[in-house]
């Protein structure tokens, strides 16, 4: 049994998506992967209206099982920041619809996930998509990656669907596990919750 997670990597101008299906064993097989462009010159609302009728498409082609978006961080570039948070509502509310649900993972959580370093360059994430997949060219542009790899992270983060998968994680991925585990039965995560 696997699990299929749609993993997205938002923007105004390109947004990448990606589809895989992940084995309790770890082992991923891609099933889809692009990027959704609009043109800078278009009015925003066209822009977000674009991407989210081919979001919805997407998600209704590939019945994912999972959610997969890369979290919106800080940066310099307000108009960036801003454009990116809007596609992240957009995509999230398209996964809710659906009764999805939705992982958020920062950028170096994907990066450290698929290379083993939270700092890698899209290059080397790009090479490591390709690796992981088996695919004989790395997907392009670098957008259409990180929306795999997010979907690589969520899986891996998340768990396979069975015990097998637990069996499977590394020590780090059962470090991790342990240590949300932990967090979430603190006192002021209990007092958070209500």
């Amino acid at each position: 049994m696997s699990l299929r997670v749609f993993g997205v990597d938002p923007g105004l101008t390109r947004c990448g998506v990606g589809v895989v299906d992940v084995a309790a064993d770890r082992t991923a097989r891609l099933v889809h992967v692009g990027v959704v462009r609009t043109d800078a010159a278009m009015a925003l609302e066209r822009r977000l209206l674009v991407i989210g009728d081919r979001l919805e498409e997407l998600l209704d082609e590939h019945r994912p099982d999972a959610f997969a978006i890369e979290r919106v961080f800080a940066q310099h570039n307000l108009r960036t920041v801003m454009g990116v948070a809007q596609i992240s509502g957009i995509a999230m509310a398209a996964a809710a619809r659906r009764g999805l649900p939705v992982g958020l993972h920062t950028p170096s959580e994907v990066k450290s996930a698929i290379t083993g370093y939270g700092n890698a360059e899209k290059k080397q994430v790009q090479a490591m998509v390709a690796r992981i997949l088996s695919l004989a060219e790395e997907p392009r542009p670098a957008d259409a990656a990180d929306a795999v790899a997010s979907g690589l992270c969520h899986a891996w983060r998340t768990g396979a669907p069975d015990a097998a998968a637990s069996a499977a994680a590394t020590p780090a991925q059962q470090r991790w596990r342990a240590a949300e585990a932990a967090a979430a039965r603190s006192p002021r995560a209990r007092r958070l919750s209500r």
